[in-house]
């Protein structure tokens, strides 16, 4: 992948968006797509939209959401240290001794998330995790009074961790669920809009926000578009790890392709196609079985108004919710080729009625 897209994407990373406080990496979105698109705008959830033919009666949405997961301030004790509840699904075992960043009126603020030396802690201690409301983060003030002059109750906080890249095409970094999914409906945007003219429908690209707290953004942007076709794109777990079991997640592997996930959630003949386009151009792909509905933006898009033809198009991920997530880029620009060839393939008569 080109070094300043590779540039682009860890920009979307390491710029903080817990859930309700997206609004810095939609700034992103929108002046990256600006000059693909003919029309750019936000909602008052904060969903934030490129469109490319708007006046077209088809319509055509992706959505990859903008949010991760995070922290936000709780109390303030009367020493200075700062108690903070979840935004989002966070495992306790990874915050303590995680440097974080609180994202103040005034600016960013830098702690630490503090731990008793392993040298103080008695042996039930050992056997136990801390649960979240226990653990707390240092700011370095002296006293109560210091700490509220920095901080206030209700300031998102995110973890101070920058992208890196790795062996190969590999990149790890916090929030990649799903700012990789936002950077792969920008690039799409951006290549469609290059030959907007031969395209059957409106294509709608939105980064959506609030995903992390039930699918919220997803929900509302849906509504407001009434698309007819809908693909979700998110992430999902990479089984190609030590202790993931895949006879419960499936064999889905970093560097393998996008995965098509295949179940009630998504639309039978939309997903016959999708795979179909793959084939034909030899693009790799990967399947997973969803039985259920899916805890993504496929879930609730597919359900709007009287119905949506839907699918989800997810890149694998190992260590979700974590500090260090990593991905391939490989299967980054698969998924990019992918959803540009097959948009480009769409013709307006074709029955999606299963």
């Amino acid at each position: 992948m080109e070094e300043e897209r590779i540039r682009f994407f860890r920009m979307l990373i390491d710029t903080p968006s817990p859930s309700g406080f997206e609004e810095q990496v939609q700034q992103l979105f929108l002046e990256r797509v600006k000059d693909a698109v003919d029309l750019t705008y936000k909602d008052v959830h904060g969903n934030a939209f490129g469109v490319i033919n708007p006046d077209c009666e088809h319509k055509l949405m992706l959505a990859g959401h903008c949010d991760e997961v995070g922290l936000m301030v709780s109390y303030i004790d009367k020493e200075g240290y700062v108690y903070f509840s979840t935004v989002g699904g966070i495992d306790p075992q990874i915050t303590q001794g995680m440097p974080v960043v609180i994202h103040t009126a005034t600016g960013p603020v830098s702690g630490v998330i503090g731990k008793k030396p392993i040298h103080l802690l008695e042996e039930k201690e050992r056997q136990k995790v801390a649960r979240i409301e226990e653990q707390w983060i240092d700011i370095g003030a002296k006293d109560g009074e210091e700490a509220r002059s920095m901080v206030q109750i209700g300031d998102p906080i995110t973890f101070d961790i920058a992208s890196r890249c790795l062996a190969g095409e590999r990149i790890t970094g916090k929030g990649i669920d799903d700012k990789v999914g936002v950077f792969v409906v920008c690039e799409v945007l951006r290549e469609l809009g290059r030959e907007k003219q031969s395209l059957a429908f409106g294509v709608y690209g939105v980064s959506t926000v609030q995903e992390e707290l039930g699918l919220r953004g997803a929900k509302t942007s849906a509504f407001g578009i009434n698309p007819k076709i809908g693909i979700a794109i998110d992430v999902t777990f990479a089984s190609d790890c030590p202790n993931i079991d895949k006879k419960k997640v499936g064999d889905i592997s970093l560097g393998r392709g996008p995965v098509l996930a295949r179940g009630p959630n998504i639309n039978s003949k939309l997903w016959m196609r999708i795979k179909r386009v793959a084939e034909e151009n030899n693009i790799p792909y990967q399947v997973q079985a969803e039985a259920r509905a899916t805890g993504t933006d496929a879930n609730v898009i597919q359900t709007t108004r009287s119905g949506v033809v839907t699918a989800l198009l997810s890149i694998p991920n190992r260590y979700m919710h974590t500090p260090s997530e990593i991905v391939d880029m490989q299967d980054v620009e698969n998924a990019i080729r992918l959803l540009v060839l097959f948009i480009k393939s769409l013709k307006v008569e074709e029955n999606w009625i299963p």
